[in-house]
């Protein structure tokens, strides 16, 4: 396996997949890890109740460029990025690329493993997202929509 990708935050979900990916790298070590963290810019669309269209995302990441918001998301983006690939580097391993994008997190993070030429994604099963309510958890949407396998850590 040349590329996997594991998605991370700072949810107990996301600490379990980096776990299982850490102890699956004592056997199998890839060329590339590519580190992907979300900046979650959800909400409810202004016309209706329904998550925000592209149009809308679109608009909300052109106006929160360059304001103190923004600035917050990209430097807790950075912190935990960092603190992952710190604990990939203390293991030994190297070829890490770290990712930040924003939107929706389940879109985003098969957006990049399909940019990046992941062969595979690790991902937490439960965040700390209120709308999963409504429209199916984060993992269970990389799951229907991914390409390449897909392995969904469970927290105990």
């Amino acid at each position: 396996m040349k590329k996997i990708l594991i998605a991370v935050d700072d949810t107990k979900g996301s600490k379990a997949a980096f776990e299982t990916a850490g102890s699956i790298f004592t056997c199998i070590r890839p060329e590339t890890t590519v580190l992907c963290y979300v900046e979650k810019l959800e909400g409810r669309s202004l016309m209706d109740d329904t998550l925000l269209s592209v149009s809308e995302m679109a608009t909300l990441k052109e106006v929160l460029e360059g304001t103190e918001y923004q600035e917050a998301l990209d430097k807790r983006a950075q912190a935990i990025l960092g603190h992952y690939k710190k604990a990939l580097e203390d293991k030994g391993i190297n070829g890490i690329k770290t990712v930040i994008r924003k939107g929706h997190p389940a879109e985003e993070i098969l957006e990049t493993a399909k940019e990046e030429g992941a062969e595979m994604i690790f991902i937490g099963s439960r965040g700390q997202r209120v709308s999963y309510l409504f429209m199916g958890s984060v993992s269970r949407e990389v799951v229907n929509g991914s390409r390449v396998p897909v392995f969904v850590a469970k927290t105990k």
